[in-house]
């Protein structure tokens, strides 16, 4: 008789590595938050993380990390800390004041959806994004890991190679500059709605006045088309409600197709053609009735890789 043949035992090691494999997957929503904090970039988010995985894997005795969060969130940190120097180190110039970090786009919530309760907390907005790039490599690295996710100075400190008390220095001065560059913003989504809802009537309807009502008197634009394009539609930055309001009349076009999303932590307005291809991603920053700083993605590269919700809003 023919034996039947029997399934080969599975190696220890496989077991190992899918268990190793299981327990890293149950962090990695959390890592690529910290990553994405530190890089302001989605991709480069993803590859920290994917990154974070191959040293975990490469470790001689994964089993003996007492606290694997703990270890996984100082290593990404530590992998986009070399990013951020990295950067720092080839860039011929400071970044400039038309960059606007990626967004992360979400369909917009009911009005009493919990887990959109959750997820706003969890978020950041665009505008800090853009504070933090402002901070020196070593700065971000205390203020994010400290600030925003709970992790101990004495854990950090080995990463920037300092002791926990210059650390801890390293993260007030971060904390400083964040609260004296970043906007004030109105966390209540129904005020966000009405100053939004109040732009896009204004701007399709030409009402440059009105336009300059719903503007702060100091509102900030930041319009980042990338280095390729060229003329009125190229990046440049923008202070002051007419100057704002002048250059949203000469885009009102994109304005007349655009719908609301979330955008981060906040709402905001994407563009998207007939054909699907997304124009521009904006968001704002709204106290007291008015917008106070406007944030526009429209570089087509950047563009494309980004997940856009389902059409609504």
């Amino acid at each position: 008789m023919t034996p039947v043949p029997q399934e080969l035992p599975v190696p220890r090691e496989r077991d190992d590595d899918t268990a190793l494999a299981r327990r890293f997957e149950e962090h990695r929503g959390h890592l690529r938050a910290v990553a994405y904090r530190m890089l302001g970039s989605l991709a480069e988010a993803e590859d920290a993380v994917q990154e974070t995985w191959l040293r975990l894997a490469r470790t001689a005795a994964p089993d003996t990390i007492a606290n694997l969060g703990g270890w996984l969130t100082t290593v990404t940190g530590r992998i986009c800390l070399d990013l951020l120097r990295s950067r720092t180190a080839r860039r011929e110039q400071p970044i400039d004041e038309t960059f606007v970090p990626d967004p992360v786009l979400r369909p917009l919530p009911g009005p009493d959806d919990p887990e959109h309760q959750a997820l706003r907390a969890d978020s950041v907005g665009v505008a800090l994004l853009v504070v933090l790039e402002r901070l020196a490599p070593d700065e971000r690295l205390a203020f994010v890991l400290h600030d925003l996710f709970a992790v101990p100075f004495d854990d950090i400190a080995p990463v920037v190679d300092r002791s926990p008390a210059a650390t801890r220095q390293l993260a007030s001065r971060a904390r400083r500059r964040v609260r004296d560059a970043e906007p004030a913003s109105d966390p209540d989504p129904g005020r966000q709605k009405e100053v939004l809802d109040a732009f896009m009537a204004a701007s399709r309807g030409g009402d440059f006045d009105a336009l300059v009502a719903v503007l702060h008197p100091d509102v900030v634009l930041r319009a980042d088309a990338g280095a390729l394009v060229r003329g009125a539609a190229a990046s440049k930055a923008l202070r002051g409600a007419r100057p704002v309001a002048e250059s949203a009349l000469l885009f009102a076009r994109y304005n007349a197709a655009a719908r609301t999303v979330l955008v981060n932590d906040a709402l905001g307005l994407i563009s998207v053609d007939d054909d699907g291809t997304v124009r521009s991603v904006m968001s704002v920053t709204v106290a007291d009735g008015r917008i106070t700083g406007m944030y526009i993605l429209a570089d087509p590269a950047r563009l494309e890789r980004l997940a856009v919700p389902p059409g609504q809003g």
